[in-house]
């Protein structure tokens, strides 16, 4: 899928030399066609990490995609240089008059604060409101799906006892959804979280169906069921060594960290991470835009 972004990206180039396929706007514009548009609230802190990751796994179709990066104007994290959200991301107060076809907001390193703690808690929710009504769908990620649920059902999440952290079996629970079509019925998918949202509670809302969940950690994909809002409880676009990278940095600052589970080969951290989730995880986001984006969304914005 040709993904359209601003020429001088970084994410284009470490995008570029893994041969998938990005174009700019000056080659876009001489395609006659509508792109889908699709916008991307980044609230990880390292915001060209995840920009490479999310645009990967959005590189799956044959649609061409215009991704605009969004930020929070109420909170601006130190990891990623001013200089680069200056140049690549708006706020919400930039696109509120505009509309969508997508909308994924990510997770973010808050889970252990009350979602009303977090200092751009009341963005998030005019930009959660606003999604209602100017977005066709919208995928929530991770926190981002913890926060998602509890805004528009009030589910809480849980503080857990231990770090839910490692790559975990999940059974697919209605094969025919186009969600999870092209699933197989059991698929490992990667988790790094604090806290839950019970599945209990989930079921008990009509308009959520689980979609994927797992013995040992829980839910995994929800969807409200007509698919305007999508929530993915972990980290399927997470690189082979994210886990790693995240495991290590804990280790140093001398944190009481568990090694993640079924990760490293013979459970040695020196053994390079097998990569066993990619396939799953690329078939959610390419679903999503085909069938939950791409086929019910207006040509004419």
């Amino acid at each position: 899928m040709p993904i359209k972004v601003q020429s001088n990206l970084p994410a284009r180039k470490v995008l570029e030399n893994e041969n998938i396929f990005t174009m700019d706007e000056k080659r876009a514009i001489q395609q006659d066609i509508r792109p889908l548009e699709i916008a991307i609230l980044n609230l990880m802190p390292l915001k060209e990490a995840t920009e490479v990751q999310l645009l990967r796994s959005l590189s799956n179709t044959p649609l061409q995609v215009d991704v605009t990066f969004l930020t929070t104007a109420s909170y601006v994290g130190k990891n990623t240089a001013a200089s680069h959200l200056d140049k690549f991301y708006l706020t919400y107060e930039e696109i509120k008059d505009k509309k969508f076809d997508g909308l994924m907001i990510t997770g973010a390193p808050v889970e252990l604060m009350e979602f009303e703690e977090v200092t751009y808690w009341d963005e998030l929710t005019k930009i959660m409101e606003w999604s209602k009504h100017n977005i066709t769908s919208t995928m929530h990620i991770c926190w981002g799906a913890q926060a998602g649920l509890y805004y528009h059902y009030g589910i809480q999440k849980k503080i857990l006892d231990n770090k839910v952290f490692g790559i975990f079996n999940h059974k697919v629970n209605n094969r025919k959804n186009p969600l999870v079509r092209g699933f197989d019925d059991c698929f490992l998918a990667p988790h790094s979280r604090y806290t839950e949202v019970p599945i209990e509670l989930i079921r008990q809302q009509r308009d959520l169906v689980v979609l994927a969940e797992s013995e040992e950690v829980g839910a995994f994909l929800v969807m409200e069921k007509t698919g305007k809002q999508i929530f993915i409880l972990g980290h399927p676009e997470y690189d082979r060594v994210t886990l790693d990278e995240e495991y290590k940095r804990d280790r140093r600052k001398g944190l009481d960290i568990a090694m993640p589970k079924n990760y490293y080969p013979e459970d040695n951290p020196e053994n390079k991470p097998i990569l066993t989730w990619r396939a799953h995880a690329n078939a959610i986001y390419t679903n999503w835009l085909n069938y939950f984006v791409y086929q019910v969304t207006p040509y004419n914005l």
